[in-house]
């Protein structure tokens, strides 16, 4: 696609309305953007004053212990289907040595479990299927290197897909029958190539419109949507609605202009009134756009998150642990479980859910949380994190507020 889109309509403090108040905001904002940007915080304020914020309660017994000795690996990402089961994808090569000593065995990568947290069925890994997912070793500078399963997602016909190292994206039925494969193992050709892929970080699917939309993610700065059913190619387009830019990547910079291509696209959602939003995670933002890749707006959350994902300021790729220091925040987006999605729930990899109206993207506020890699939510409106040794449960307490 090509054509500019709007320029941001906003950068807001992510929590500043819950933690300091009107007049906290404002003075904050002052400080990190000018006068004008205060107003526009001043207004957000007014505008969510009288919303009660939903609360959520984390549940310890969820989920329950796995079969035949089983321990997951580290849990990557979390799904849940429209009957309310939760799909998890784990990396079994993650599990502690000690652990394995102690006679633990790695549960295969996909976990499916009921809306109580028993185990369903688990399948994966290269044992089950090839090509599975692989980083190739030694790691290779960030974001090239990345764990081999990285993200699921569970369409409305029940199919199960997933992401991880290897430049793949891979469809199974929900018993783990292989049914397609998008991109080449292995091969990787840049943001503007309408076959390979970089390294996709996630996919949400349009099931009317067998249409699947793949953030194309780690090494790519892009969306791309293929058809879901035979893999055609549709479309594609970066930050903006841009045409997407292989170039040294640009910094974020707090209280600097936005970039204008994304780094690091690490999540997508679809909502039912057919606007998906994409976590753009080392620009601490969440862009919306609609199905066609026309921007609607952005949000920043968490905005003096460290972002720089380990470049350097000639945009030059260092070593993973220089990377960590610059993960950003915004990993992936949920929606509550009411017929609007009236609100949207944006994961940060700093341990912070924000609560956001998601008619106009006002962050109605935020709570701590742990294992924020990836986060979804089931048809009740709990939400579910990963990241940890094992997902987790927070259930919704209350959802209220005007209507």
């Amino acid at each position: 696609m090509s054509g500019r889109g709007p320029l941001p309509r906003r950068l807001l403090i992510a929590g500043v309305l819950a933690l300091l108040g009107l007049g906290g905001a404002v003075a904050l904002l002052v400080g990190l953007q000018g006068e004008a940007q205060a107003g526009k915080a001043a207004a957000a304020a007014q505008k969510t004053k009288g919303d009660r914020v939903p609360s959520f309660t984390l549940d310890p017994s969820w989920p329950k212990a796995l079969p035949n000795n089983w321990v997951f690996g580290g849990a990557s990402s979390v799904a849940a289907d429209k009957h309310g089961h939760i799909w998890v994808l784990s990396r079994p090569l993650s599990v502690p040595a000690a652990e394995l000593a102690a006679g633990k065995i790695p549960a295969p990568p996909v976990i499916e479990l009921d809306q109580e947290g028993n185990f369903v069925r688990g399948w994966g890994g290269p044992q089950w299927v090839q090509p599975w997912f692989k980083t190739p070793d030694p790691l290779p500078d960030y974001p090239e290197g990345v764990p081999p399963e990285h993200g699921i997602y569970v369409d409305d016909d029940d199919n199960v897909w997933l992401t991880g190292g290897g430049h793949i994206v891979l469809k199974f039925s929900r018993s783990g029958e292989l049914l397609l494969q998008l991109g080449e193992f292995g091969k990787s050709a840049g943001s503007n190539d309408p076959r390979l892929l970089g390294n996709p970080n996630d996919v949400a699917v349009d099931t009317k419109r067998n249409e699947v939309y793949v953030a194309d993610g780690y090494l790519n700065r892009r969306m791309i949507v293929f058809d879901s059913e035979t893999g055609e190619y549709k479309r594609h387009w970066g930050a903006y609605g841009d045409v997407p830019d292989d170039g040294p990547a640009e910094l974020y910079e707090p209280g600097k202009p936005l970039p204008r291509q994304f780094f690091i696209v690490h999540g997508v959602q679809l909502s039912r009134d057919g606007l998906f939003y994409v976590s753009d995670r080392q620009r601490n933002r969440v862009q919306v756009f609609r199905m066609d890749g026309r921007f609607v707006d952005e949000v920043v959350v968490d905005p003096t998150a460290p972002a720089g994902g380990g470049i350097s300021v000639k945009g030059k790729f260092t070593d993973p642990a220089v990377a960590a220091a610059g993960f950003g925040s915004a990993a992936r987006t949920a929606f509550s479980g009411d017929e609007a999605q009236r609100y949207l729930y944006v994961g940060t990899v700093r341990n912070q859910i924000y609560i956001l109206r998601r008619k106009d993207l006002a962050i109605l506020g935020s709570f701590a949380a742990t294992g924020l890699h990836h986060i979804a939510s089931d048809p009740d409106g709990n939400i579910y994190t990963s990241d940890g040794r094992a997902p987790q449960r927070w259930v919704l307490s209350t959802l209220s507020g005007k209507r």
